[in-house]
């Protein structure tokens, strides 16, 4: 089985065994779709969405591990493979399964990661893992998802994080800079969000080496 990867951000790529194909979509659902179309085109036969995520559920910290069960689109949920999806769970240590939240959105307060999380139970919430489940159902490839959560439900996302990442997946320090000169109460939740990433993904680079190259195949 070739396995490709897509991502959102570079810190989350450079996680991975050397030689495994990897996207990095930036954040930006409609590049996720093409790098897994791009990757399906190429000849892989799996996909699977892997990154740090936003927390909905309100039992789970910063580090959780979450295995998605499924992926909410708009046009419903999509189930990830049953087969993989027990194998990461039997492999990874305190890792937890549940509904994801994949439709493009950015939950930025608590009101909103709240609303999510009542409306079908969705534990998690990113910007990939949705039009990735989507191109692997049209193609009948099967779909896993493995994230690490960052941001609590509890806690929101100042502005001026949401400016720091760009569509290569990089970070962009100066136009977080020049946020925080316009809103410099934004620091203390900058700071915050920080170090929840942070533990995110020292908790996802854990369970990468725990998986191994095959990723749980």
């Amino acid at each position: 089985m070739t396995i490709a990867v897509i991502v959102g951000m570079r810190s989350e790529a450079a996680l991975l065994p050397a030689g495994i194909p990897v996207g990095c979509a930036g954040g930006i659902p409609v590049r996720a779709e093409a790098l897994a179309r791009a990757f399906i085109a190429g000849g892989a036969t799996a996909l699977i969405s892997i990154g740090i995520a936003g927390g909905l559920d309100p039992g789970l910290r910063p580090g959780d591990i979450v295995i998605g069960s499924g992926v909410e689109t708009d046009d419903g949920v999509i189930e990830t493979d049953p087969v993989w999806r027990c194998r990461l769970l039997s492999a990874i240590a305190g890792a937890r399964t549940g509904l994801v939240y994949g439709n493009g959105e950015v939950a930025a307060t608590v009101g909103h990661k709240r609303a999510l999380f009542q409306r079908r139970g969705a534990v998690i919430v990113d910007m990939e893992s949705g039009a990735v489940a989507r191109v692997a159902a049209e193609a009948g490839k099967p779909f896993a998802c493995l994230r690490a959560v960052s941001d609590p439900a509890g806690r929101a996302l100042p502005p001026s994080a949401l400016v720091g990442l760009g569509p290569d997946g990089g970070t962009r320090p100066l136009a977080v800079m020049a946020a925080l000169l316009r809103r410099p109460q934004d620091l203390p939740g900058l700071i915050r969000v920080g170090l929840d990433s942070k533990t995110g993904l020292s908790a996802l680079g854990d369970a990468l080496q725990v998986v191994g190259p095959a990723l749980g195949v």
